[in-house]
């Protein structure tokens, strides 16, 4: 009998498997016109399993279902099979990757994804923990990969075959190139393996989502009422009456016109942005005196507030250019509320781990809520609100602005500006 797997040709779970055939030199067929909710209903398919999950694998030795347990079984089918490594440390760190990759890559991809697909209810904050930990395993994975072409070892093993069957979803439907660009090695592993034979056999050509799906409308679709025939009427005259209702219904269906930032909605402040951001960039000597002082000149209270950043997480922070491409990362998600903040960002340390502070100039008392809600990266930080009426508050933003070395004792690794 035939290794049979039961799954659709495009399921990820389901490719798993037939990526580890075409390495194992092993025959798998996927079974006819398998049709997800209905052929995974049969009375058949649930006495293989009987909670209906795709994919199933049918054995001669009977049906195995869990992708990963079927994956294991397809590559345990060639002795030796290099896809489980050469020693028994090769085969811890494989399956602690597979581990990995469910669930902190799949599961927090799922998190994020499936709500915006209409599966399930859309809840901001729960989507800004499930990017906030999918960053962290992504940035993880990044650091493993700086000096890895592979998960374990010198070649593909079976962890790779399970992570990039659950990054392909990442890529294809979520994350955006704007996403994954902070995370340049996993952006080479993922292209350079879904580019060898085996898996581009499987996977076919993949195109890198270009945008975030949009939040399923919430808004009831209204049941249309059931016009009756009326009988046929000479034509008569239109009354003005009537003809304010039809210009009422026409402007009703029109389309709405953009809502407004609520920051544009603020009353007139005396502090004008743009001039701070030139006053800045143009001040080449005696930064102190002029920019500086300029800053506190231009600043208005009750228009703008000020915001310390220091990132969580700053034990993480070994390897360098991770580091940079991780604030670089950060702002360049930022790009959203250009017109309304300036911000400092400071890499401080000669050597790892790195410590991530910065400062943030936001349009309004408080920060923008469309911020907090938009760039997910604001999870990572802990906000203080600047108190400007303490001086050493007052200087602790001045150092950062100016960003001279040393900064708070250290020197620092690079600066980054936001305008």
């Amino acid at each position: 009998m035939a290794l049979i797997l039961h799954a659709s040709s495009t399921n990820k779970n389901g490719l798993k498997a037939l990526i580890t055939a075409e390495y194992s030199g092993v025959k798998v067929e996927l079974v006819k016109d398998f049709v997800m909710g209905v052929s995974n209903k049969t009375p058949e398919f649930l006495k293989m399993n009987p909670i209906g999950k795709v994919p199933v694998l049918e054995t001669p030795d009977g049906p195995i279902f869990e992708s990963n347990a079927i994956a294991r079984y397809v590559a345990r089918l060639k002795p030796d099979n290099p896809l489980y490594g050469s020693t028994l440390i090769d085969y811890g760190h494989i399956e602690q990757w597979i581990d990995f990759s469910a669930t902190e890559v799949d599961a927090n991809l799922a998190r994020w994804l499936y709500p915006r697909l209409g599966f399930g209810p859309h809840l901001p904050p729960a989507e800004e923990a499930a990017i906030a930990a999918l960053k962290r395993a992504l940035e993880a994975l990044n650091t493993h990969l700086a000096s890895s072409t592979y998960l374990v070892g010198h070649g593909v093993t079976l962890a790779d075959i399970v992570m990039i069957c659950n990054l392909s979803v990442g890529f294809k439907l979520i994350m955006t190139k704007n996403f994954t660009s902070q995370f340049p090695h996993v952006e080479r592993y993922f292209w350079t393996l879904v580019n060898q034979p085996n898996f581009k056999k499987v996977l076919g050509d993949i195109k890198q989502a270009e945008s975030i799906p949009p939040v399923p409308s919430k808004k009831p679709t209204q049941p249309k009422e059931s016009v009756k025939p009326k009988p046929k009427e000479e034509p008569k005259e239109v009354k003005k009456d009537e003809v304010k209702v039809k210009v009422a219904v026409e402007e009703e269906d029109a389309p709405k016109p953009k809502a407004k930032n609520p920051l544009d909605l603020l009353p007139p402040s005396k502090m004008i942005l743009d001039d701070w951001k030139r006053l800045y960039s143009n001040t080449k000597t005696n930064f102190r005196e002029v920019a500086i002082k300029g800053f506190w000149d231009m600043y208005d209270p009750e228009g703008y507030s000020l915001w310390f950043c220091d990132y969580k997480y700053n034990e993480e922070n070994t390897v360098s250019f991770v580091t940079l491409n991780k604030v670089s990362g950060f702002l360049q998600r930022m790009d959203l509320a250009r017109k309304y903040a300036f911000g400092k960002m400071l890499i401080i340390g000669s050597e790892g781990p790195y410590k991530v502070k910065g400062l943030w100039l936001f349009r309004g008392t408080e920060i923008p809520q469309f911020i907090l809600d938009e760039c997910y990266d604001t999870e990572l930080y802990e906000w203080t609100k600047v108190d400007i009426t303490d001086e050493a508050q007052k200087e602790r933003v001045n150092q950062l602005i100016e960003d001279a070395e040393p900064f708070e004792g250290e020197p620092l690794l690079d600066a980054k500006c936001f305008k």
